[in-house]
């Protein structure tokens, strides 16, 4: 293994553009997995187990936050959500990105967990508020009165952008695009994440040993 895998963790407020760019970091590096989130909801048509979810009873997801299975959970219109650790564990040993699209408070339990030396942290800052009410309305995904809500909510979630490693403003799409690349590609260099350097310079050092 030439390196050990980063947790990846994207969030922004809805509209600044948070989805589209782990889209096009999926595209650039097909290695990278997004993380399958465990959930105690029944399965919508057409989801399969273990694809778009892992889908388990509330007494399994339970257990499995106070066994510390669960890198971060929440409970949400009745239902719990979580990303389990094994997965992502196993990834990153494996040399292999997890990639997360999840808000402030997942982000920040994952953060303080077992896996906190592998996190890399990216907020994702709109360019202005009327901006991100713009694109909000031009997806034309939502009702008036859903965007209301959304935008009100981005208030909190934009307040806690100085809990992340790096913080990007989405002016430009492509732009934008461009320093995720960049600031991945360095990061995968940070020296816990090459196991291999300990018994490289450990060689080197033999080498000057064999010159005396």
């Amino acid at each position: 293994m030439s390196r050990r895998g980063l947790l990846i963790i994207l969030s922004s407020p809805s509209g600044a553009g948070k989805s589209t760019l782990a889209g096009r970091l999926r595209d650039w590096d097909q290695t990278l997995q997004f993380s399958v989130s465990a959930t105690t909801r029944a399965p919508r048509e057409g989801e399969v187990d273990g694809q778009h979810y892992f889908f388990v009873s509330v007494p399994a997801f339970q257990e499995q936050v106070a066994d510390g299975q669960m890198l971060e959970h929440a409970q949400v219109f009745g239902n719990y959500y979580g990303s389990p650790r094994g997965p992502v564990q196993n990834a990153i040993e494996g040399g292999r990105d997890v990639l997360f699209d999840i808000d402030w408070q997942g982000a920040q339990q994952i953060s303080n967990s077992a896996l906190q030396e592998h996190v890399l942290s990216i907020f994702i800052l709109p360019p202005s508020i009327p901006e991100l009410h713009r694109r909000l309305v031009n997806r034309g995904q939502d009702a008036p009165e859903v965007i209301e809500k959304r935008m009100q909510k981005s208030w909190d979630e934009i307040s806690h952008w100085d809990g992340y490693d790096y913080v990007l403003v989405n002016d430009d799409l492509d732009e934008t695009e461009a320093r995720l690349k960049t600031i991945i590609s360095a990061e995968r260099l940070r020296r816990s994440q090459q196991p291999q350097l300990v018994d490289h310079v450990r060689t080197l050092q033999s080498q000057f040993g064999d010159r005396t």
